[in-house]
């Protein structure tokens, strides 16, 4: 007789996708990772089939053929808005690999992994930057967070964009020195902005690599530069602005409540971002608690699937523990 599987766990970004197969007890009975999942590049129905190559590997690494597959909890990337998550779960119920679906912005699986009830703030500033919030009665907070056009500013493509944008001015002498102007071409081995916007618009140095930026950026702050210092400034208060935001529309203001601090950029704790951010959330909303997320996303996928089964309490703890 096969094993059963209580809640399927999905986490997949852009770059990678991580399952996990969590049994009744919240036992992790197995996991695989796979490539991203994409939809907007290459379609739903590609992107799923993704997911699905994943899942059939974690389910061949069982020692046997499991009876059932459960509740499947899919935390997806590019699931911004409800309605994308709507979508998302009819897409993958049609595939009728488990007996429900939900399908959350991955943001939420961060968060989740962070907290020991589905209660709290995370923030999030990877290659982009996004925040959410949830409560135990099943409110939510969010945000569109697809860019610009959404009233969106920061994260690490956004913040290397920004720095470019300032020391070219720099150099040509439409906008205030910065060391910024010799630090990021120096980057590249290139000796001036000019090289630099050769180099990126002709493709000798791929657009994709302009993330390697972010971290010449905050150097640059933490040497003194004004220009590169008030850019993280403004990320700063950025975060602590959809923060605040979000722990006001979930009624948390005003009492202790977890805000944490997900992605590549917050992840690196660099001082003078993550120290900034502390004081002035203190400012606006004395009683957060604030930390970085180290736990790994597919347990607050897990976590969230088991919500949804009504598991026990020490089925979490169990869970948890695995990833401890």
């Amino acid at each position: 007789m096969g094993v059963n599987v209580s809640v399927v766990a999905v986490d997949a970004g852009n770059s990678k996708t991580d399952v996990a197969l969590i049994g009744e007890d919240g036992t992790v009975l197995s996991t695989a990772r796979g490539g991203g999942f994409q939809p907007p590049l290459v379609g739903v129905d590609s992107a799923i089939d993704v997911l699905g190559s994943v899942l059939d590997r974690a389910v061949a690494a069982l020692p046997s053929v499991p009876g059932s597959l459960g509740h499947i909890s899919a935390c997806l990337a590019n699931a911004d808005l409800p309605v994308e998550e709507a979508e998302l779960a009819e897409a993958l119920e049609a595939r009728g690999w488990g007996t429900s679906v939900q399908v959350r912005n991955d943001t939420f699986a961060i968060l989740r992994a962070g907290v020991d009830e589905p209660r709290g703030v995370a923030v999030v500033c990877g290659a982009g930057i996004n925040c959410v919030g949830m409560v135990p009665d099943g409110r939510t907070a969010r945000f569109p967070a697809i860019g610009r056009i959404s009233g969106d500013w920061g994260g690490g493509a956004g913040l290397a964009e920004e720095a470019l944008w300032f020391a070219a001015r720099a150099e040509d002498g439409r906008g205030e020195p910065t060391v910024l102007a010799r630090a990021l071409p120096g980057h590249f081995g290139l000796d001036s902005m000019y090289a630099l916007i050769e180099a990126l618009h002709r493709g000798t140095i791929p657009l994709a690599r302009r993330h390697e930026l972010t971290p010449v950026l905050f150097a640059t702050a933490v040497a003194g530069d004004p220009v590169a210092g008030a850019l993280v400034e403004r990320l700063a208060q950025e975060v602590v602005a959809m923060a605040s935001v979000a722990l006001t529309r979930l009624g948390l203001l005003e009492e202790e409540a977890p805000v944490l601090l997900g992605g590549s950029v917050l992840a690196a704790r660099h001082p003078q971002l993550n120290d900034r951010i502390a004081e002035l959330l203190a400012a606006r909303a004395p009683k957060a608690v604030v930390r970085v997320v180290s736990e790994p996303p597919v347990l607050g996928a897990a976590l969230l699937g088991l919500d949804v089964t009504g598991a026990a309490p020490e089925v979490h703890r169990r869970l948890r523990a695995q990833y401890a």
